[in-house]
């Protein structure tokens, strides 16, 4: 509040004396550093508190992350088991209508997460389509059910589109040369995938990472609701609002190292050396 206090003052003092044509004194130039130095006191008395719920495993905190672990895998897993495959077919058949298909997977690509949850959410209300019919594998709205659909909306097309990249980038003698040795269409395909390993995995992070950073869909579909659909980006969002810093800052801390850490999985299963 201090802070706060002192930028009124101080932005006061300073227009009365624009207006008498005088010259800000080094009085100022002192209020104004006073002013900056408290807001970094506050920041890094949040980070202190945040590193602090991080080492004593706050309840809530990792509640927060059990959640969004669980919906972001869930959605990561059917976008692969989904995506791989058909992108894997986009990249080595041809037919008719193909470029459209392939016209519409970009255009997924670019989807806004918020106009996912828009439509996720009408498709889901009680009015909906899938809404009203009431099967016991629909996911209602507010719940995780929901979230992990929206999140493979979102997901899905990247996984698709970047395999459908690496499958196009293989070159074509490798498959009709393992055909030639009397493999099925389906060994030919595992084999095309294996040399498009790292585009694969690649198509993974990027699913991985478009989901685990989303706020808008999420949002909507699932009510930010304590307890049962709160995730780590809408908790900062939330707790960012309410002023709660140093949890704010402890879910952001939490959010970069899963990050991290993912890449550096996906690095391993690689099996890629870290200095090449």
């Amino acid at each position: 509040m201090a802070p706060l206090l002192g930028a009124v003052f101080v932005a006061s003092r300073c227009c009365c004396a624009s207006r008498q044509g005088d010259h800000l004194t080094p009085d100022w130039y002192i209020s104004l550093l006073y002013i900056h130095t408290g807001d970094m006191n506050a920041i890094l008395e949040g980070l202190k508190q945040a590193i602090h719920l991080i080492l004593t495993r706050d309840p809530a905190l990792f509640e927060i992350i059990r959640l969004s672990l669980s919906v972001s895998g869930t959605a990561l897993l059917f976008s692969t088991l989904i995506g791989i495959p058909l992108g894997a077919a986009l990249g080595l058949t041809r037919f008719r209508g193909r470029r459209l298909v392939v016209a519409l997977l970009y255009t997924g690509m670019g989807f806004p997460p918020v106009v996912v949850g828009l439509f996720v959410y009408l498709v889901l209300s009680r009015s909906g389509p899938l809404g009203q019919l009431h099967w016991d594998f629909i996911p209602a709205l507010f719940t995780p059910g929901a979230m992990v659909l929206a999140q493979c909306v979102i997901s899905f097309p990247l996984v698709a589109g970047f395999t459908m990249a690496a499958v196009m980038g293989v070159d074509p003698q490798i498959r009709q040369q393992v055909r030639a040795l009397g493999a099925t269409q389906w060994q030919s395909t595992l084999a095309v995938l294996a040399e498009a390993r790292t585009g694969v995995v690649v198509s993974i992070i990027a699913g991985f990472g478009s989901i685990i950073s989303e706020v808008g869909a999420v949002m909507l579909v699932g009510g930010n609701v304590e307890g049962r659909t709160r995730v780590l980006t809408t908790a900062i969002v939330l707790e960012t609002r309410k002023g709660v810093f140093d949890l704010a800052i402890a879910l952001g801390i939490v959010l970069l190292a899963l990050s991290f850490l993912a890449n550096l999985a996906m690095l391993y299963l690689q099996g890629r050396v870290f200095d090449e």
